[in-house]
């Protein structure tokens, strides 16, 4: 199984669009992505982008995704490491390259300029990487687990090393 850090911009896409998510991977991402996700459909409908009624059907499908979030301790501890060795100001992308650094194998985005903070850091992957061979049909994932847990334990399953991570930088 590969399992694949997605940010708030793709987990919308992914509603959208009304993909499916290959069977053999799993996402993980930050305990915050929903409430992104959330927030860029509501500056869609003030916009007038999305209508209301599309907006909410559109997080219906969000909560149907299957994705592992996180929101422990370690991950915390090491989303400041990374903005701080950074010089950023803010913890949101470090999140998600603290995420894929401890518990994915690549990290997934739509959004250009978290890829580029990403690039030199943990190793990227596509969304057709994600994507089953029937990625037009209609999305089969549902349930969300959350492990937003605060110990610092190892039960949210096996650590990844950025050098040692399956997967490369495309």
């Amino acid at each position: 199984m590969t399992r694949y850090v997605i940010d708030a911009p793709t987990l919308l896409h992914l509603a959208t669009e009304e993909l499916e998510i290959d069977g053999r991977h799993q996402l993980v991402a930050p305990s915050s992505i929903r409430s992104e996700a959330l927030e860029l459909l509501l500056v869609e409908v003030v916009r007038g982008v999305r209508t209301e009624k599309a907006a909410l059907q559109c997080h219906e499908r969000m909560t149907e995704i299957k994705i592992r979030v996180l929101g422990d301790r370690v991950s915390r501890r090491t989303a400041w490491r990374i903005a701080r060795q950074q010089g950023w100001d803010t913890l949101r992308d470090a999140e998600y390259l603290a995420v894929t650094r401890l518990q994915a194998d690549a990290l997934v985005t739509l959004d250009a300029e978290l890829a580029r903070k990403a690039e030199p850091l943990v190793p990227l992957a596509t969304l057709a990487d994600l994507l089953s061979e029937a990625a037009a049909a209609p999305r089969a994932t549902k349930d969300v687990q959350h492990d937003g847990d605060d110990h610092d334990d190892d039960e949210n399953g096996p650590q990844h090393d950025l050098h040692s991570a399956p997967g490369s930088t495309r």
